[in-house]
């Protein structure tokens, strides 16, 4: 899979931009604010209708425009299809396939895949669980487009129900119990959905810590596939294991919602929001395969008793350690989606300048035989020499096409 051709309409800093790809590595060179960011943003946009920079549509319309489109011609199995989508804040998106409307903008959510390494990859290292949270869902949503339903009818319900909850902990008499009853129709809905979501994220850390040991060795010196692990912490006590094997294990996961929302009802009401559910799970981060250590307030190297222990990456790692484990989760992502059976469009957007030149250097040979690497930097010398190929100078607004290069 690869993208041949983007058009961008009103889309961050461009009021047009054409600009003709092809498969192998393609680079794109400018200092920092002139846009090479902008064009990665826009493909990686039509692969999951958000973007890698920021949490909102309205900042990726340039400035006086009522929208943006973004449009590309992309190659799958020799066949070319246009995606199109039509972003206009504060109103319904749109989308478009070869210029036919889709019913839903999300049934474009996975036509296109990407995997992107950015400098924000940190945060999926030392940020919140939310953004943890946020990684597992749209590698969801890519691998089963239909989860990008499930995901919105979550979210949808979750809003309502802690609307509900600070109402019914306010109110007193007939209106309490009103709201109360109520409130037993939202637990149903979020134990519901909530199911679906939880079932399917046990499945994809399940289905992708192989791989993010697997890449771990590869990206960290010295460090062997067990040295990184990683485990979904629920908000709630699951079924046993041998329940995860069961025909009925979502039905058994809507139950443990109920129980545990019924359980956690007083805390809830008073302090007015779902304590319960998905939006309070966590994805653990480990370095290690000793026994665990839980206390952030040591140091691996502060205790020769800690030597070899299993901790967690946040408060432990070093910074080093902590990038390699950044980019084995999305190199753990890469791997993942092309052995469902398609390659994705790897974009790396300013990574390279983040990267000591051991790591730069390992990142650059595993990557330089994807189907289409995509490339930002400021300077060409951040560009490794293993992904020599197609360069564009981006500056003024402008996106010149520069040849081919045989050397970074």
């Amino acid at each position: 899979m690869y993208v041949a051709h983007l058009s961008l309409h009103d889309f961050r800093s461009y009021a047009t931009a054409e600009v003709a790809l092809e498969p192998g590595v393609t680079a794109f060179i400018g200092r920092n604010g002139q846009g090479k960011t902008n064009l990665v943003e826009a493909i990686d946009y039509l692969s999951r209708l958000t973007s890698h920079r920021v949490a909102t549509d309205a900042p990726l319309v340039r400035s006086g425009a009522d929208q943006a489109v973004v449009r590309a011609a992309v190659v799958k199995d020799g066949r070319q299809a246009v995606l199109e989508v039509e972003l206009n804040p504060g109103r319904a998106n749109r989308a478009r396939v070869n210029k036919s409307p889709l019913p839903r903008t999300r049934d474009l959510v996975g036509l296109v895949r990407t995997v992107v390494f950015s400098p924000e990859d940190l945060t999926l290292v030392k940020g919140d669980p939310s953004d943890r949270r946020r990684f597992l869902d749209d590698l969801l949503v890519l691998r089963t487009p239909r989860l990008a339903g499930t995901r919105a009818d979550y979210d949808r319900v979750l809003k309502q129900r802690n609307s509900l909850l600070k109402t019914a902990g306010l109110a007193r008499g007939s209106a309490r119990e009103g709201a109360l009853a109520t409130l037993a129709v939202w637990d149903e809905q979020l134990a519901q959905h909530g199911a679906e979501l939880l079932e399917a994220r046990l499945a994809l850390v399940d289905d992708l810590r192989p791989y993010v040991g697997k890449a771990y060795e590869t990206v960290a010196r010295g460090a062997s596939r067990d040295d990184a692990e990683i485990e979904y912490r629920p908000s709630l006590p699951l079924p046993s294991d041998e329940g995860r094997q069961s025909s009925n294990f979502r039905g058994e996961l809507k139950e443990a919602i109920l129980t545990e929302l019924e359980r956690r009802r007083k805390d809830e009401l008073d302090r007015g929001i779902s304590l319960v559910g998905p939006h309070r799970d966590e994805l653990l981060l480990w370095l290690g395969h000793g026994p665990t250590v839980q206390d952030p307030r040591h140091q691996e190297g502060d205790d020769p008793a800690l030597s070899g222990a299993r901790l967690p990456v946040k408060g432990y790692a070093s910074h080093g350690e902590s990038w390699s484990f950044a980019l084995a989760l999305r190199l753990a992502s890469y791997d993942l989606l092309r052995s469902d059976g398609d390659d994705p469009i790897l974009i790396l957007d300013d990574v390279f300048a983040e990267l000591d030149s051991e790591r730069r250097a390992q990142l650059a040979d595993l990557v330089a035989g994807a189907e289409q690497v995509l490339v930002t930097a400021a300077v060409p010398e951040d560009v490794p020499a293993a992904l020599a190929g197609a360069r564009f100078v981006v500056a003024g607004g402008e996106v010149t096409r520069a040849g081919a290069a045989a050397d970074a």
